[in-house]
């Protein structure tokens, strides 16, 4: 495949227009051979379709020819123009295959150059205002530990730390993704997006629940466990507009769709208050709470519950007090009622 088949398939893949690639490459080029051969005049080189390479150096006429590569003779110069002077530049055409190694060392460089600023400014398209946002895409393929997923003809990365270990992640799955950041530390950028940024569940709900795009009702606070359980802390704006029933939606239709996008991600939605009794009570649902006796100055919670609701407060593996300490920023201290009256007595 020569040279400007090659352009033809790099532009129309990285949609690069050709002209501007092959300007480019040839005004590289010459800069390389002029460098290289230590030449004092121009160098022009062009790209023709149906010819290949041609390329033109000016050459400076001098009394004595020390340098061939880029100097003339005055005898070969009244040759080529009758009323050339010594200290004129002509322009003699330059064997391609002089070119060599420089040739494709600039192509490369050139082409690496242009494929860089190609993707950087198809990221910008895409991902301009979506820095911290949601995007749809579509699951391409997977390489070592990352899966990369299209959004618009990029191809974004979902790295393994970004990913839910539950996930499939089948090549065609359409899915919703949280934006990380443009990383560019590497020779190319990559677009680094995620599954298991909390923030990714806070913009699902934003998008599913009009109340919370228009202001009416507000997240206060997200705690998740990707892939097993969440819980969203709302407030309402308007008395007369229930927060958690405007997240839950008719028959709980809102809440399923991100249930459903999450892989059955099981998500609480509780009441945020300003009172931390309440609220810690509320974070700790569906467990039924007795007392709570609060320290301020450490901002931590010892909770007392009913003996058969210890379980269900603490949760599989501590993930409901877990949850409810991140999502409330108190620490919270669970006992049962016969704990809490053995330790009073002890």
């Amino acid at each position: 495949m020569d040279i400007l088949q090659q352009l033809n398939q790099i532009a129309q893949e990285r949609e690069i227009p050709l002209e501007e690639l092959q300007r480019e490459i040839e005004e590289s080029l010459a800069v390389a051979y002029k460098k290289f051969v230590g030449a004092t005049g121009e160098v022009t080189v062009h790209l023709d379709p149906r010819k290949g390479w041609t390329a033109y150096l000016e050459k400076e006429v001098v009394g004595v020819v020390s340098e061939p590569s880029f100097q003339m003779s005055l005898t070969e110069a009244l040759r080529r123009k009758p009323d050339a002077e010594v200290g004129d530049f002509i322009a003699t055409e330059v064997d391609p295959n002089r070119f060599g190694r420089i040739a494709a060392q600039t192509f490369k460089q050139v082409l690496n150059q242009k494929l860089r600023e190609a993707e950087q400014r198809k990221i910008n398209e895409v991902f301009h205002e979506k820095m911290g946002d949601i995007v749809t895409g579509v699951v391409t393929r997977r390489e070592g530990q990352s899966v990369f997923v299209n959004v618009n003809k990029v191809e974004a990365e979902l790295p393994k730390r970004e990913q839910v270990p539950t996930e499939p992640y089948r090549s065609n799955d359409r899915l919703r993704v949280y934006v990380l950041r443009v990383d560019d530390s590497s020779r190319r950028l990559r677009v680094i997006i995620s599954r298991t940024h909390p923030n990714l569940l806070r913009k699902l709900f934003e998008l599913e629940v009009p109340e919370i795009a228009n202001g009416t009702v507000v997240i206060k606070s997200v705690a998740r466990d990707p892939g097993q359980r969440s819980k969203l802390a709302v407030i309402s704006t308007d008395e007369r507009v229930d927060a958690v029933g405007a997240c839950v939606g008719p028959r709980g239709g809102r809440v399923q769709v991100i249930v459903d996008e999450l892989y059955d991600e099981k998500i609480d939605i509780v009441p945020f208050h300003d009172d931390p009794y309440q609220y810690i009570t509320n974070a700790l649902s569906p467990a039924k709470v007795n007392s709570i006796k609060l320290n301020p100055d450490e901002r931590s919670a010892y909770v007392v519950v009913p003996d058969n609701q210890l379980s269900l407060a603490i949760g599989k593996g501590g993930q409901n007090v877990r949850l409810a300490a991140r999502l409330t920023e108190w620490k919270i201290d669970i006992r049962s009622e016969s704990q809490s009256a053995a330790e009073k007595k002890a």
